[in-house]
């Protein structure tokens, strides 16, 4: 149903939420989806792959709604989010979690299509889903978007300047964005932490083990998360418990 506009009174603490979550098909996407769900919250999701998020309906049937996006195409994130826009109502929060790491070594050996990419996935994605989905939350005066940044938005290392570069501008984006909502709202960064994903075994198979898993992680932080408010806005978070 689509939202009538304007600000409403605050809301019971009982109501169940809306969530979007970009990147949904895995991961950190994918453990939050599970839990939002066992918690008894919608989750409107999407991901690059067609075939990943077929597969992911069978399990999470209405009133979930999942959708094939790639969030780093504008085009494709401003249908989306009129569709999404007309057929339920205005998202409580939105996850921006969709991200792409680099392969490992010195920026120099780091084609520009691939720092493009990194680029356009951690930091464009953000920017267009803010563009089609905040106007939304302004017009009602309430929701809250969470943008996923890491340590290596805070500090920097050798053999992941692409990755660096993006998550420091994750960062700076959302700092500012904070300051442009009116109040109400809460814009964040997050720092999920390390965390035993597939991108951590890709990279270095070695941290893998000794870190929460996905689903640990996500009982732990969903709750916290659903509790962000605008108290939060503007602020670099680190996710209860992370291992850094």
């Amino acid at each position: 149903m689509a939202d009538a506009g304007g600000p409403d009174v605050a809301r019971p603490e009982s109501f169940v939420k809306t969530i979007v979550v970009t990147g949904v098909t895995r991961g950190l996407g994918r453990a939050m989806l599970e839990e939002f769900d066992r918690l008894g919250h919608r989750v409107i999701g999407c991901s690059r792959s067609k075939s990943a998020i077929e597969a992911l309906r069978q399990s999470f049937p209405a009133p979930h709604y999942l959708d094939a996006v790639d969030v780093s195409d504008d085009h494709q994130v401003h249908f989306w989010a009129r569709h999404v826009l007309a057929e339920f109502d205005t998202p409580d929060m939105i996850v921006n979690n969709a991200g792409l790491m680099n392969t490992i070594g010195p920026v120099w050996s780091v084609s520009a299509e691939d720092f493009r990419k990194v680029m356009a996935t951690n930091v464009d994605g953000i920017a267009n889903m803010a563009r089609h989905f905040l106007p939304a939350m302004i017009r009602r005066g309430y929701g809250v978007m969470v943008n996923f940044s890491s340590g290596w938005g805070r500090t920097a290392d050798a053999g992941v300047a692409p990755y660096c570069a993006s998550k420091w501008g994750v960062e700076g984006l959302t700092q500012a964005m904070a300051q442009e909502v009116p109040p109400g709202l809460c814009i964040a960064a997050l720092n999920p932490g390390i965390i035993n994903t597939e991108m951590l075994r890709g990279c270095w198979p070695g941290s893998a083990p000794g870190v929460d898993t996905t689903a640990l992680w996500a009982k732990r932080v969903v709750p916290w998360l659903l509790a962000l408010s605008p108290l939060e806005n503007g602020q670099s978070l680190t996710a209860p418990g992370a291992s850094s």
